[in-house]
């Protein structure tokens, strides 16, 4: 009798291609402010078909309002969305080129399901997105997002026969946009504004506000165009060097420059200095934060002066992970009275939960006429720390187990640690300042930000920092 011997299966090349096929299905489509990627090659023209099947099916065949910035790959992008959702009933109403907060708020006005705006925000022009929007203007969060990509991992649409197909229909929201903000807000100055959209969709929009409230506006970059040719879509203190030069040249109050979609701002003084994101953000949140108790919302990387000037005021910050879907979430659970990313997405619930880039611009106006002051002295008001950021390459598949043990043992590194937060990467809070690190979700590396009182604070702290994160990563790759 033979004796029977191990024996090794080998799965056929078919089976481990089916493997490796719905893996890659699995993999998540949001991100932190949406679907978005490379136009034709990760966001292609099947999966926003898809999307637009899916969101037709959660929402029972609904109204759904469908908007766009000015990318070159907007209008393909758009019509695959609303063959979606016209195959799965919906009726459809198409709002055109406006920004991402002015499709928001038409939510609301409209009565409508959803809206999808089709932007990439303050990406590239190669790359575009999708965000959807639920009925109180606040982005689908992450119960709905699993939702859309569970329909489309399973391919469980809900197709109408061709009598049940939806419709499509036009309708210009900018107007219900312009009326809610001159109704609710009043400037009694004719400031002198220069606003530099950077071609993208808040182009018309935004000179049109601050011309109904009496300011003397001039604009530039304000020619709508998906290549962005004039400064990258993010208004970073790199790109809007223009922007800086006019307000100083032409002796301007102020500038503001908004990202493609609009839904960020940031702001230049009236010396035509680019205004630091943190220290605008940790103003304006003091000024906002005007009764004990008031709760801000910011998020994991933001810098300790939003600490320093809010809890001076007897009011609280609450942190939360990066991405305006995660603030907008938190600000509404807590009935924060303000919500801001530094990276220029503020979020003013008064209003909508939707970051807005020209509604911030106003808001800023508004303090600084409250407090008469030029936006030099009310923002330095926010103190100014040294911060160091510095990227450790780790290979993708090796991240999340070196992220594991980072969080366990980087707190035994700093062992004066007051706080540490697990939410999103590991950030420890000590007595001189922080260190946050978090796995980048575009490269493969693992990021770690430092800010604290001194350079040499930084320094130390960062240099003990980098030395595990790289001792991690060796052990685990």
């Amino acid at each position: 009798m033979k004796s029977k011997k191990a024996t090794k299966t080998i799965k056929p090349a078919c089976v481990v291609l089916w493997v490796l096929a719905k893996k890659k299905l699995e993999a998540k489509l949001f991100g932190s402010s949406g679907i978005r990627g490379i136009v034709n090659k990760e966001l292609t023209l099947n999966l926003a078909l898809q999307t637009g099947l899916a969101v037709a099916t959660i929402t029972k065949a609904g109204k759904i309002t469908i908007a766009h910035d000015t990318r070159t790959s907007a209008n393909m992008i758009e019509n695959a969305l609303v063959a979606g959702l016209l195959a799965g009933g919906a009726h459809v109403v198409k709002l055109g080129l406006i920004p991402t907060p002015v499709l928001a708020y038409a939510t609301r006005q409209l009565k409508t399901d959803t809206s999808i705006m089709i932007t990439a925000s303050h990406n590239p022009p190669q790359y575009n997105g999708i965000k959807l929007f639920n009925q109180n203007t606040m982005a689908y969060m992450e119960k709905q997002q699993n939702k859309i990509e569970r329909l489309i991992r399973e391919q469980k649409f809900s197709r109408q026969t061709y009598h049940k197909i939806g419709t499509t229909t036009t309708e210009d929201a900018t107007q219900y946009y312009v009326d809610v903000i001159k109704k609710s807000l009043k400037l009694r100055k004719p400031w002198r504004v220069i606003l530099d959209p950077g071609n993208g969709a808040t182009c018309n929009v935004a000179p049109r506000i601050f011309q109904e409230f009496g300011c003397k506006v001039i604009t530039i970059n304000s020619q709508p165009d998906g290549h962005f040719p004039a400064r990258s879509p993010e208004p970073d203190e790199k790109s809007v060097g223009d922007l800086c030069r006019m307000v100083k040249q032409l002796k301007a109050d102020i500038g503001f420059a908004y990202d493609g979609d609009g839904d960020r701002m940031t702001a230049v003084t009236e010396k035509g200095e680019f205004a630091p994101l943190d220290q605008t953000l940790a103003a304006h949140a003091a000024y906002v934060a005007k009764r004990k108790g008031d709760t801000i919302v910011t998020t994991v990387e933001a810098s300790m002066c939003i600490e320093k000037m809010v809890q001076q005021k007897g009011c609280k910050v609450k942190r939360t992970k990066v991405g305006d879907v995660a603030v907008a979430e938190e600000t509404k659970k807590l009935r924060a009275v303000f919500g801001g990313e530094p990276c220029g997405a503020w979020i003013h619930p008064q209003f909508h939960y939707c970051p807005d880039g020209i509604l911030s611009s106003v808001l800023v106006l508004k303090a600084l006429e409250s407090q008469d002051k030029p936006l030099s002295e009310f923002v330095a008001e926010a103190p100014l720390y040294p911060v160091q950021k510095k990227g450790i390459e780790c290979p993708n598949k090796a991240k999340a187990k070196a992220m594991k043990k980072i969080a366990t043992v980087l707190p035994s590194v700093f062992p004066r640690t007051l706080e540490t937060t697990n939410f999103d990467g590991v950030r420890l809070t000590l007595p001189e300042g922080w260190v946050l690190v978090r796995a980048s979700g575009t490269e493969p590396l693992i990021r770690a930000k430092v800010e604290a009182e001194t350079s040499q604070e930084v320094g130390r702290i960062m240099e003990k920092c980098i030395s595990l994160v790289r001792k991690i990563v060796r052990e685990v790759d």
